[in-house]
């Protein structure tokens, strides 16, 4: 019974550590939905109400410093998306933030997204990296395109509530289909038969690997694109996603 003690007790030992992992994580989660719900709507987000709210901006400091110290290693492929599509929109809430008032958070030369700014998991490292090393290499899933968002007005809107491993294929679903019936998704005149897509089909055409583009969008489109309609794309509205 003796040699067993040693076992049982790293055993405990080890239950608790999870446990508390799996609470802290809990924590950050729960504040950041809440944060969701109150500054986030349909038309944008709610940034000068937020950036006068000391206790709000320090919450949100509070979730991305989580952020920054979590370790995602041992969980499962899904829970590790979630996660990541969290830090990623979590980190472009706090540093918009932190540049607000601003007209758009977009540099010259891209800098607030290809720089060394943000922390997940223990690594610094840019929007960018988090984005096409992490994000779409790893996981290679493409509607992640629908659910993260750049701060910006051609962005597809910032989902109101935080994403979570078993929700998450429904949630992608609902913003991919949200997304391709908008006018910022696709700009149809059955007149002309044209159709002008969101510049992240043509950036991002490699990821749309079940047909393309065309194929991806009219499996979710109520009204499909006729597969002669002339594609082109629409400029990208850099400006701020705000709304008051």
């Amino acid at each position: 019974m003796n040699r067993l003690r040693p076992l049982l007790l790293g055993a405990l030992l080890f239950a608790a550590a999870s446990s508390a992992l799996a609470q802290k994580s809990h924590d950050w989660l729960a504040s950041y939905n809440g944060l969701l719900r109150k500054y986030v709507t349909s038309s944008g987000v709610k940034y000068a109400e937020w950036k006068g709210n000391a206790a709000d901006v320090q919450a949100l400091q509070t979730v991305v410093d989580a952020i920054a110290q979590e370790n995602v290693a041992s969980l499962g492929k899904q829970e590790q998306l979630a996660f990541y599509m969290n830090a990623y929109n979590a980190w472009i809430l706090h540093e918009a933030l932190g540049k607000y008032p601003t007209r758009s958070v977009k540099d010259t030369l891209f800098t607030f997204f290809t720089g060394k700014r943000i922390k997940v998991t223990g690594e610094e490292m840019s929007f960018k990296h988090l984005e096409n090393d992490v994000i779409r290499a790893k996981f290679g899933e493409p509607r992640v395109h629908f659910a993260l968002n750049c701060a910006s007005r051609s962005c597809p809107p910032l989902n109101q509530e935080a994403f979570r491993a078993d929700s998450l294929d429904a949630q992608f679903e609902k913003l991919a289909k949200a997304f391709v019936n908008s006018e910022k998704g696709v700009v149809f005149s059955a007149d002309k038969k044209t159709a002008e897509l969101s510049q992240i089909f043509d950036w991002y055409k490699d990821d749309f690997k079940e047909g393309g583009p065309l194929a991806f969008i009219n499996k979710r489109r109520s009204t499909p694109l006729p597969s002669d309609a002339k594609i082109s794309y629409q400029k990208y509205d850099w400006s701020l996603n705000e709304t008051k």
